[in-house]
């Protein structure tokens, strides 16, 4: 069986958990989230 699993959505998941849990976490979350686009975005998506 094979599970295709999206990184995106599960990424939100757990930052959505995150800041639920700890608010303080919501700004360092949101920066690394926008660094990661950002690098994606620049070099492409990385292939594994």
């Amino acid at each position: 069986m094979n599970i295709n699993m999206s990184i995106g959505p599960l990424i939100a998941l757990i930052a959505g958990v995150l800041i639920l849990i700890v608010p303080r976490l919501l700004s360092y979350i949101v920066a690394i989230y926008l660094i990661v686009i950002g690098l994606l975005g620049l070099f492409g998506p990385l292939r594994l």
